[in-house]
């Protein structure tokens, strides 16, 4: 409403948990301004009472109430805040089971706790209001090696976990900025015998980040100007008609509907950094918002198929290369590597995923500045092998350097000076 904050107001509440069930005391806070408050299509586009109301969802967050403490600290509603800025901007919604990577102590202090989970809050269920239904997401806090399992499994996975060890969340998930172990060294049973076993079996529910990574095409001269936006008749460039661009919308979405088999999602354009979750078949779809706008020309340019590609990663994004290739692509899946400083894209697809452009017979094929990558299971072994040092990040110097000269395939990782600034 013109403020400078996206949400309306945090609510804050003295919960005296529950004893009987070892809940402890702790500090209850609940967004109000995700959901539609008004319906009066100020903020939120009222859709009617059957739908979601706005998102869909308000945040909520239970911390552990220090002895003594008599009011509840307020920095949870500045978190809140931030997530709830970035859903505005990118009209990404969040889900259940959701990761937020914050690369930062949630409060600012040196807490291990530096990322977040989201799942449904154990007290309040989803309301039916004049304006829609609105669900109770809850963040809970965790540290960076409960992060990684996350990614490299599923968030419900970790959270079924911490629900399970009493200091690192119990059964309503209290977040205690004051933890000092992860659950692995809590309990170092339940990295071997639950994470690993259920990566074997289930692989990883992360199907993209964003991140900082470019691709180069080597095998053409770099002058060539064919990604143009428009496409050239003579010497007049055919500007896309609102019908064009609706019919390539509608085939997009049809071709690209997440369904029970592995199928590309769409590349949204507006993905902010720092936050990387799953697309779930519930979430608003990114060709509905008007920053798909950007995307829609490219699928216009025939696909072209690459000879060889360069692939350029800074570290965090190289260090889950073999998240991509072991939790993903040897379970029939895909995995996204959205760039955070522009619309170029890389997805490796496996040969099992419907609606790629890459071919086993053309495995490198771009459309625009999106390149797909098809990966035999073979090669995807080897390449595990190969980069068996990504796993080792304290023993890396960079710039690093892997290649498959058969396959015409190169992979850099690179400081991110040379991601933040284009000039290095």
């Amino acid at each position: 409403l013109g403020g400078p904050d996206p949400l309306d107001y945090v609510s804050m509440y003295r919960n005296l948990g529950n004893p009987a069930l070892n809940v402890p005391e702790h500090w209850h806070y609940v967004s109000f301004g995700l959901s539609d408050l008004y319906g009066d299509n100020r903020v939120h586009e009222f859709t009617g009472t059957d739908g979601p109301s706005g998102f869909g969802f308000e945040l909520t967050f239970r911390l552990k109430r220090e002895t003594g403490e008599s009011a509840p600290p307020t920095w949870p509603a500045e978190l809140m805040q931030g997530l709830a800025r970035y859903v505005f901007q990118s009209e990404n919604t969040f889900c259940s089971g959701d990761h937020v990577s914050w690369h930062s102590p949630l409060d600012n202090s040196e807490s291990r706790i530096q990322h977040m989970l989201l799942t449904e809050d154990p007290q309040m269920q989803p309301v039916q209001t004049p304006f829609g239904v609105v669900t109770f997401l809850q963040i809970v806090g965790v540290c960076t090696e409960e992060l990684h399992a996350a990614q490299q499994w599923n968030g419900q996975g970790i959270l079924e976990l911490l629900r399970t060890v009493p200091v690192a969340g119990g059964p309503w998930l209290i977040t205690d900025m004051r933890r000092g172990e992860t659950i692995f060294e809590i309990d170092p049973h339940l990295q071997q015998e639950r994470v690993d076993k259920g990566i074997e079996t289930d692989g990883s529910n992360l199907s993209g980040v964003s991140a900082k990574c470019a691709w180069d095409d080597l095998s053409r001269p770099p002058e060539d100007d064919e990604d143009s936006r428009s496409i050239c008749i003579g010497t007049q460039p055919r500007r896309l008609s609102g019908k064009d661009t609706e019919q390539i919308r509608e085939t997009l979405r049809r071709g690209l509907e997440i369904n029970s088999k592995p199928v590309l999602p769409p590349i949204n354009a507006q993905r902010q950094n720092g936050l990387n979750h799953d697309r779930a078949p519930s979430r608003k779809d990114s060709l509905e918002s008007e920053s798909s706008a950007a995307i829609i020309p490219h699928e216009l340019i025939r696909t072209r198929q690459l000879e060889s590609v360069h692939l350029k990663f800074n570290q965090e994004s190289g260090a889950l290369i073999p998240l991509c290739l072991r939790g993903r692509l040897l379970h029939g899946r895909h995995f996204t590597y959205k760039s955070i400083t522009g619309d170029t894209a890389i997805t490796f697809v496996s040969t099992g995923v419907e609606g790629a452009f890459a071919t086993e017979e053309h495995p490198y094929a771009a459309h625009g500045p999106w390149l797909q990558i098809l990966l035999t299971e073979e090669f995807v072994e080897r390449m595990l092998e190969d980069l068996e040092d990504l796993n080792s990040p304290e023993e890396f110097k960079l710039p690093k350097e892997y290649s498959w000269p058969e396959k015409k395939l190169k992979v850099s990782i690179l400081p991110d000076a040379v991601f933040d600034n284009p000039l290095h």
